[in-house]
């Protein structure tokens, strides 16, 4: 895949490489906060093999956003799934935290997956637990919506969308 850059002066979002997912897999020291992100099917501990397998490498848009110093700061992936362009996987660096940097992800991801898909709304799930990850998505105007039928761990995740027009 060719690589695209979407971003300003401070970031930029382009397709990720393999050399990202290497650095990624350094994010991730448990099966907790593997699971948090990738989800209950995930494999921990994992291999390079497993962990490009778990994410669908090449199969789904995979995107790595850097710093104004070219640092990976987080990644993120999206698809359309039950009509929608769905947000997948989103993390930042560890490091990075606390900073605003999932905003500016979530922001990007949205701005680049519009062109991407003929959808009318976002959508993306996230662990009851994970607070802080829930207040950015509920800051950037996502809702909680009815949980898919058929779609597992309505017990554990909120599903939460959103319009693609709507402003930030």
């Amino acid at each position: 895949m060719s690589v695209a850059s979407f971003g300003n002066d401070h970031w930029t979002l382009k397709r990720a490489t393999s050399a990202d997912i290497d650095e990624l897999m350094r994010w991730f020291s448990d099966a907790e906060a593997i699971n948090i992100w990738g989800g209950p099917t995930f494999r921990y501990p994992f291999t390079r093999a497993t962990f490009f397998e778990d994410i669908s490498w090449g199969r789904m848009a995979s995107f790595a956003l850097y710093d104004a110093a070219e640092t990976l700061a987080a990644f993120g992936q999206v698809y359309e799934r039950i009509g929608r362009i769905n947000l997948a996987r989103l993390v930042v660096k560890p490091a990075m935290r606390g900073q605003g940097v999932g905003k500016r992800l979530v922001e990007l991801l949205m701005s680049v997956s519009a062109s991407m898909y003929a959808c009318d709304e976002y959508s993306l799930f996230v662990y009851r637990g994970n607070i802080a990850a829930y207040a950015c998505y509920k800051s950037m105007g996502f809702a909680v919506s009815d949980y898919p039928e058929g779609v597992p761990h309505a017990d554990v995740c909120y599903y939460l969308t959103r319009p693609v027009e709507a402003q930030l």
